[in-house]
């Protein structure tokens, strides 16, 4: 089972707000909403990978042991931080982009 807490839940709503107002290129409301939707439908669909791979960047370790790179396009990627507990649930805490991330 996938759970996404408060934090990650946030997230998604920034990323939203952020893709109706960025100054680059903004997307139109149904565009965006479907950009944050496939990030959220993906989330869901963690708990059928046959590996995980171990947080590496120290921003994301603060966040949980794993993180799984989604990316979008050539330029964006999304990295989705989660726990994983003992019955193997996934419990998703933050999800962040490459231009957050630092090494």
């Amino acid at each position: 089972m996938v759970y996404i807490n408060d934090t990650a839940l946030e997230d998604l709503n920034r990323i939203l707000e952020g893709l109706m107002m960025w100054k680059k290129h903004p997307l139109n409301p149904e565009h965006a909403e479907n950009y944050v939707d496939d990030i959220a439908e993906f989330c869901y669909t963690l708990d059928l990978l046959p590996f995980h791979f171990k947080a590496t960047y120290q921003v994301h370790i603060q966040y949980g042991e794993y993180a799984y790179r989604y990316k979008r396009s050539n330029t964006t990627t999304w990295y989705i931080i989660y726990n994983i507990d003992e019955k193997g649930d996934i419990f998703i805490n933050k999800i962040i982009s490459n231009y957050m991330t630092v090494s």
